[in-house]
């Protein structure tokens, strides 16, 4: 069979099941929410509302219905792209949330993603370039440190040095409250000052950027720094790389041109798995430095037990999962002949 023809079978596949991992996530979420102490109604209208009110506002929420008949319900309406109204938000849908704030959340992870794979590629590559000498052993640490370090600290730490103290970026937020931002087209201010031709306010973006994108992205660069150094060694003492140190070629020139090429297969693999810790991590990035994303809608929405906009948010982040997750296996599947389908 054609390796096209297999390619085809395993997206097929992949596709198919696809709607089985996004229902059980769609389950478990339901159900977890749904054991989690607390009503609804008491974060809504406040522990002092007559108990009437109350009874009131559950009838209209459905949570007066069976269990059961709740979960359905929901099933029935997410299927049609509906995925409940916001309790906190005067009523607004979720779907409405999600489009409006989702844009700032993909700028936030696009630009760590970036941060992440150029520091960790970079310093992976350089200590395992110098096996057993203080270099490797500083790529080692910082692998440990960057990804043991958590989030919240390291950013108000960055926000004290760099936005308080140094004065270098602004201490949060997307952009100047006294300043129009961008007219969206796809939502990133990034893009759309470009597409606009508007390089003040797209270098204005990109100042408020920074600070959040180096603090997320850093801080997930561990998981590539150790992939690569450990996979680049490993290559550095393949039979090809001898027959290429044989032929004279320049060890430098091995070491970017032949080893660090097949490094990249299990790099790619690791870009879809830390798709679910961006997802994760910008949830405290933005809490941090007050990024107006569905990450923190996501954390005022727990904090306010508002769990329609909690359980809508939560399948949309891992519908992203589920096909970032397909689309890395594809792109392996293409990239490497010796994957089996």
């Amino acid at each position: 069979m054609s390796r096209s023809k297999n390619l085809q079978y395993y997206l097929t596949a992949r596709l198919l099941l696809a709607p089985l991992m996004l229902w059980t996530i769609f389950t478990i979420v339901f159900f977890l929410l749904k054991a989690t102490p607390g009503d609804p109604a008491d974060a809504f209208l406040g522990n002092r509302a007559s108990d009437e009110s109350k009874a009131e506002l559950r009838k209209q929420l459905g949570l007066d219905k069976p269990l059961y008949f709740q979960y359905f319900r929901y099933l029935w309406y997410a299927l049609q792209g509906d995925l409940g109204k916001s309790i906190t938000s005067s009523g607004e849908a979720v779907v409405k949330i999600i489009q409006d704030n989702f844009p700032a959340t993909l700028e936030l992870a696009i630009g760590s993603m970036l941060v992440a794979f150029i520091v960790g590629v970079s310093v992976g590559t350089i200590s395992a370039a110098r096996p057993g000498t203080f270099t490797e052993l500083g790529g080692r640490l910082f692998g440990i440190v960057s990804y043991s370090l958590p989030i919240f600290w390291v950013g108000m730490l960055l926000q004290l040095v760099f936005a308080v103290q140094l004065q270098i970026f602004p201490l949060g937020g997307r952009f100047p409250a006294n300043l129009t931002p961008p007219k969206p087209i796809t939502g990133l201010y990034t893009i759309d000052s470009l597409l606009h031709f508007d390089l003040a306010s797209f270098f204005v973006s990109l100042h408020h950027l920074a600070l959040p994108c180096l603090t997320l992205g850093i801080l997930l660069s561990g998981i590539f720094e150790r992939i690569v150094r450990v996979n680049l060694k490993q290559s550095m003492k393949a039979e090809y790389v001898e027959a290429a140190r044989a032929r004279g070629i320049p060890e430098n020139t091995i070491l970017i041109s032949h080893a660090l090429k097949n490094v990249m297969i299990p790099v790619v693999t690791v870009l879809g798995l830390t798709t679910a810790s961006l997802l994760g991590g910008a949830v405290l990035t933005e809490v941090t430095f007050s990024w107006p994303g569905l990450a923190s809608k996501l954390y005022e929405a727990i904090s306010n037990r508002d769990y329609p906009t909690v359980q809508g948010i939560m399948i949309f982040f891992a519908a992203i999962v589920v096909i970032a997750s397909i689309f890395i296996d594809l792109i392996n599947a293409w990239i490497d002949p010796r994957i089996k389908y």
